[in-house]
């Protein structure tokens, strides 16, 4: 509706001059209209802030000042107060001259004459400061409750695959999402496994493998790095070049990715998607931040305790097994002692000993399997390495070997490269680590089976492979093998004895030698291939004369004078007696104080020192004996 126009001039020209210097210097607009709600002189102040020309503003024209969005609702607003001719307040965004939309609170009142209507007043106060800090306030509040009602859904969990899930849903839902999903990133920072996510009804998971290389040089540079991935708009921003095809196959038009880094790695990604491009908020992107960052510290606590758990759980099965295994071997030997007693002829001597040095050998090499891995965990083995043959360790373990491939019927088959490959190693370790394998394939397969032991060059590594037709590994449990005191599950009715610490000792070595170890196989009955790699050496060594032996690996004469120090009363008589029975001289003592006493008078040629010994232990007495000169030419063994 349109009232006449009135008379331009009405306003004096200072009127506008001050309305110009309020609007430009304040917050505030001030404007007056016909008593029909329309303009119909100039707005000085309207005109100021809006940057709308008289003939712009005239009549309704002042609509178009106000945000389209906004535009009708104020228009229904103000026609319905001025036909009541009430007070009218109102809430819009109003453009401002350099084209920005501000928030403003508007108020128009009636000026009557009399009882008559002569015209509307009011003015705009600009509160988008006040509304943005108004918003901003909201918004933190909904942040800090979401980040709450996830503490406290996922404060109980201790499953990391559930905790990943309802993290996921409860991250993905409180953002409007598509779908959101969580990953872990392997030791190479490219390949990634999305384990879980969730999606709105209709998405398909995305669960599965991927590489990051295909996302494009954008994802690979700012992931590897922990750094954010934000993109709006995966066609615009990164284009069929960038990795948009990877995104939009897995129905992603819009993206946050937060990287978590740690030591320096890649380790862990979450992943917010949207089918549609979407402008993603500075908070937006900073709440994902916070939900990786507390994810993944409740992830690696509920992984430590479970972790715990199972070392805890495999100890009582290591501990219940060693007790088995140590067992194990004394009931031969009492039966074979029992046996020699009921024979006065002495006509079971001869077996019963075999049996008793048998099993009392098994029992040693337990022991010292266990010696060896608390060692190597405490740092104490030092490698002793020389140049030696591949072909020479595997033949040593070859023929260690063969007493139990036969004693189970099987085959072993050893093919070497005819190349010389020469290694920097420890002989004696290296040939522990094959002769390890060998034992496993043996006691893995069934009787009557077929193992091959395999030596050859690949580039500059050399390959040792033990492979076998036992009863394999399922796919699932390989991972698993190399863990100290492991015995897999589907093992346990055809095992024959162990502590399941072979193989953790082999991948020791080997890794201590600058080598790696792995395992495959196709699954049960499937048999098995153990892969060693170790570096070769550089160049291959001139032939050198071999040293004649070290004065200790020389043989004693009869008539040496050995001093045994042992606080086992029944070790020391035993070896005390036997030492004599071989034609030597011999005395003996039951702790080390007693044992320095004992060499000053008897002046052994040897000293035969356990380390345990009560008062002074045999690192005590080795070093009182080496500090005295009188005894430089004294062997000593512990």
């Amino acid at each position: 509706m349109n009232s006449p126009r009135l008379p331009e001039d009405n306003t004096h020209p200072n009127d506008a001059a001050r309305m110009r210097t309020l609007a430009t210097a304040s917050s505030v607009v001030v404007w007056h209209t016909a008593p029909d709600g329309s303009v119909v002189a100039h707005n000085p102040s309207w005109e100021a802030f809006t940057g709308q020309t008289f003939d712009e503003c005239l009549a309704w024209g002042w609509l178009d000042a106000i945000h389209p969005e906004d535009r009708a609702g104020v228009l229904a607003t103000w026609t319905e107060g001025v036909k009541a001719g009430r007070l009218v307040e109102l809430a819009y965004r109003l453009q401002r001259h350099d084209g920005v939309y501000r928030h403003v609170a508007a108020q128009g009142a009636p000026v009557l004459e009399g009882y008559k209507l002569r015209e509307w007043v009011g003015f705009c106060v600009d509160v988008t400061e006040s509304k943005r800090a108004e918003e901003a306030l909201k918004a933190s509040q909904e942040r800090l409750q979401f980040l709450d009602r996830l503490a406290q859904a996922t404060r109980p969990l201790t499953d990391a695959g559930e905790l990943m899930q309802v993290t996921a849903r409860m991250l993905g839902q409180y953002l409007g999402a598509t779908r959101c999903a969580y990953a872990d990133v392997e030791a190479d920072s490219d390949r990634f496994t999305i384990r879980h996510d969730w999606a709105v009804d209709g998405v398909p998971s995305s669960a599965g493998v991927y590489s990051l290389d295909l996302f494009g040089p954008l994802a690979t540079s700012n992931l590897r790095q922990g750094q954010h991935l934000v993109v709006h708009d995966v066609d615009a921003e990164l284009g069929e070049n960038g990795g948009a095809p990877m995104f939009k196959a897995i129905g992603i038009r819009a993206v946050v990715c937060s990287a978590l880094a740690k030591d320096g790695r890649l380790v862990a990604l979450m992943a917010v998607h949207q089918a549609t491009p979407r402008r993603w908020t500075p908070a937006e992107v900073s709440v994902i931040e916070e939900v990786v960052d507390r994810c993944w510290a409740h992830i690696e606590r509920v992984r430590d305790n479970a972790m715990l758990r199972e070392q805890d759980r495999r100890k009582d099965e290591f501990l219940a097994t060693l007790a088995h295994e140590l067992r194990n071997p004394l009931a031969p030997i009492k039966y074979a002692i029992a046996m020699a007693r009921k024979s006065p002829d002495g006509s079971c001597f001869e077996k019963a000993h075999e049996v008793i040095d048998r099993q009392v050998s098994l029992m040693a090499r337990l022991i010292d399997d266990l010696l060896d891995l608390s060692r190597i965990n405490r740092g104490l083995i030092q490698l002793k390495p020389e140049r030696v043959l591949l072909s020479e360790l595997i033949q040593q373990a070859a023929a260690s070997s063969r007493p139990s491939m036969e004693a189970a019927r099987h085959r072993l088959e050893v093919l070497l490269d005819p190349e010389d490959l020469w290694l920097n190693a420890d002989p004696a370790r290296m040939v522990q680590v094959i002769g390890n394998l060998l034992t496993n394939a043996a006691k893995y397969t069934p009787d009557g089976g077929h193992v091959r032991l395999i030596g050859r060059r690949a580039g500059d590594v050399a390959v040792l492979e033990v492979m076998d037709n036992g009863i394999g590994i399922p796919v699932g449990e390989q991972g698993q093998l190399f863990q100290m005191f492991t015995q897999l599950s589907h093992s346990a009715e055809r095992a024959q004895g162990g502590l399941g610490i072979g193989l953790a000792l082999v991948k020791t070595l080997v890794q201590m030698h600058q080598g790696s170890v792995r395992v495959f196989s196709d699954g049960l009955d499937q048999g098995s291939t153990f892969t060693v790699e170790l570096p070769l050496a550089l160049a291959a060594p001139q032939p050198i004369a071999r040293p004649d032996p070290p004065a200790n690996d020389m043989p004693l004469a009869a008539n040496t004078r050995v001093l045994v120090v042992e606080d086992n009363q029944d070790g020391l008589s035993t070896l005390l007696a036997l030492l004599d029975a071989m034609g030597y001289e011999a005395a003996g003592a039951a702790d080390g104080v007693q044992g320095l006493e004992m060499a000053r008078s008897f002046r052994p040629d040897v000293v035969l020192l356990d380390l345990g010994l009560p008062l002074l232990d045999g690192y005590g007495v080795a070093r009182a004996l080496r500090a005295d000169p009188g005894f430089e030419s004294v062997l000593s063994s512990r």
